[in-house]
């Protein structure tokens, strides 16, 4: 584990990468729902991937709408929580969707849970197919059952897909030992392992997720989804992040 003020990526071959985002991250400045711009604004980072060749995968929170933690929290049955929070999902996979094709990338919504008039169904050997012909393929609906977490949905399609990496787009430019809004003394970690961000606590990704990508060997590349270009520019070969691995 290292503590750096910056670094840049040294393995930039990426073939095939799945990028996970929150539901939030769609809402811009609003405090609920979908903000049309901010949407618009990734899919215009995901597109200047998409040029370079590399096939991307996504998953998208859906806490912009509903959160299924939040729900049981106010007394609401956990498992029906989930599948409605599963919902929220879907809708923003449709919407993200539409901004990318809005821009002419071609792209499929494939959901966990059957929904044949808005989107596929789930089977694998289709999505690769789909990926191998260069459309980008967002996986909704979490991965089908209630107590799974968005994270651990993707980081199960990225290893079925064969991702070679997972790009966590975040606020903050990386992992920090410390909340960086709190805490002006906070470092950022270049590198960290699974095992400490499981010790440490330190919130990349809930621990069925990280136990997951440890257990296959998938790095996990945290970084700001709000720089212009930093999705793009961390596959070029320079940026700020930090890399979960073991």
């Amino acid at each position: 584990m290292t503590l750096s003020p910056k670094s840049e990526i040294s393995d930039t071959k990426y073939q095939r990468v799945m990028l996970k985002i929150s539901g939030e991250a769609l809402m811009g400045d609003q405090g609920f729902g979908l903000h049309p711009p901010t949407v618009q604004r990734i899919a215009q980072e995901v597109k200047s991937v998409h040029d370079l060749g590399v096939e991307i995968c996504m998953v998208i929170g859906g806490g912009n709408i509903f959160r299924g933690l939040s729900g049981a929290a106010q007394g609401m049955e956990r498992t029906t929580a989930d599948y409605m929070g599963m919902l929220a999902t879907v809708m923003n996979a449709l919407a993200m969707q539409a901004a990318l094709e809005s821009l002419s990338v071609f792209t499929r919504v494939i959901s966990a849970i059957p929904m044949d008039q808005v989107c596929e169904p789930y089977i694998r050997r289709r999505a690769v197919r789909h990926l191998e012909k260069k459309r980008v393929c967002i996986f909704a609906a979490g991965t089908g059952n209630p107590y799974f977490t968005t994270d651990t949905a993707a980081t199960l399609r990225a290893n079925e897909m064969g991702c070679q990496a997972i790009f966590k787009g975040t606020k903050v430019d990386g992992v920090y030992d410390k909340d960086p809004v709190k805490f002006a003394d906070a470092k950022r970690y270049d590198t960290v392992s699974y095992d400490d961000v499981l010790a440490k606590r330190l919130g990349v990704m809930d621990a069925s997720a990280i136990a997951l990508a440890r257990d296959n060997n998938l790095p996990i590349i945290v970084f700001s989804l709000d720089e212009p270009g930093g999705f793009r520019g961390i596959l070029a070969g320079r940026g700020t992040y930090t890399k979960v691995q073991g």
